[in-house]
């Protein structure tokens, strides 16, 4: 699917949703590591963030709605920083 070939807003809206729903896993891996930091939770964080950012390029590629693109990109970019500073700290 790729943008302007009439795909419909639902399927749209449902690739935001994996992409958010990717961060949202993001996130939990990088609270989990703030409070107990070890190499099995930075091995997760590293694979939700390959998850996230691969979800990030199919909403690219599939959604016109540059607003949700713009947020969404927003939170994942914040998670890339948070997860600098725990690397940076180990």
């Amino acid at each position: 699917m790729k943008k302007g070939n009439n795909i419909s807003s639902l399927q749209a809206q449902n690739q935001i949703a994996q992409v958010q729903q990717s961060i949202l896993h993001l996130q939990h891996a990088i609270q989990q590591a703030q409070s107990h930091p070890n190499q099995e939770i930075l091995e997760q964080i590293k694979h939700s963030l390959e998850r996230a950012e691969r979800s990030m390029a199919q909403a690219d590629n599939t959604t016109d709605d540059q607003g949700a693109l713009d947020l969404v990109r927003r939170d994942l970019e914040q998670q890339r920083q948070a997860y600098q500073a725990i690397n940076e700290q180990t």
